[in-house]
């Protein structure tokens, strides 16, 4: 069982290899609905897309954040700004983590960087949130080194199942290397379309990967909830009675309680 030290952020990494599940828009909104419930939380931008910051209304091109402080481990602290949400801090992405997939690779502890960045801030938060680019590259070992569990966005298609076992590989083998003690949380349905007849399919596949570790808040399929990026907003501020706001305010007392049951 893992215990986590309440002085400490429970830091999680949201991660999927494959583009457009809803990976970031997990991470923004999970980190918004559990800095709503009265936690301190820390959104790590690990995209080179910068969408989890650019989503929140930040103007990537200009801020430092995330790739600064995987250069300068112990000033994490300077390159984090505030958001519209009391209790979210964010740290930027930009496109610059594009190209330290490949400063990094000739660093002492390349695969640790994030982890050590995080050391001075830790204690800041009650969570960490990571959202890991779509790759299964340096970038994302960082962001699993760095964290304590694991949670899978999946995508209630078929294709968004490929690669899933690829994925488990990777955690298996950061388990077994660098980090014993990373858990996997569990996997989210994302875009969840009841009109189809998938639904089933994904979900027992799922069972298959994850067993005993799927999430029951459903993310529906929604209009709002792509909307809202794009004014700068989280779900929670953009439209907060939503079908799909209810449903990440779910996801987020889920998370807690399931936080609270392994301590």
């Amino acid at each position: 069982m893992v215990e986590y030290r309440s002085n400490m952020a429970h830091i999680v990494s949201v991660v999927n290899q494959k583009g457009g599940v809803g990976k970031t828009t997990t991470s923004m909104n999970l980190a918004a609905y559990l800095a709503h419930y009265g936690k301190y939380v820390l959104l790590v931008d690990l995209d080179p897309q910068g969408n989890a910051s650019s989503g929140f209304g930040h103007d990537i091109s200009s801020l430092p954040g995330t790739y600064e402080a995987l250069s300068n481990t112990e000033k994490t602290k300077d390159y984090i700004v505030a958001s519209a949400h009391d209790g979210l801090s964010i740290l930027p992405g930009s496109a610059d983590l594009a190209g330290a997939q490949v400063e990094l690779v000739s660093e002492f502890n390349r695969e640790r960087k994030l982890e050590q960045a995080l050391l001075s801030v830790r204690n800041d938060y009650d969570y960490i949130i990571i959202d890991n680019p779509p790759s299964l590259g340096l970038l994302t070992i960082n962001g699993l080194v760095a964290s304590d569990s694991v949670l899978v966005p999946v995508q209630a298609e078929y294709y968004a199942l490929e690669g899933l076992g690829q994925l488990m590989q990777t955690v298996d083998l950061v388990k077994a290397h660098l980090k014993p003690d990373l858990a996997i949380m569990g996997a989210v349905i994302t875009m969840f379309d009841p009109r189809t007849n998938l639904s089933n399919q994904v979900l027992q596949e799922l069972y298959k990967h994850f067993p005993g570790k799927i999430f029951r808040s459903v993310i529906p399929r929604s209009v709002r909830l792509a909307e809202a990026p794009s004014f700068g907003k989280s779900i929670l501020q953009y439209d907060p009675t939503s079908k799909a706001a209810k449903s990440y305010e779910r996801l987020a007392r889920e998370f807690l309680e399931r936080e609270q049951a392994q301590v």
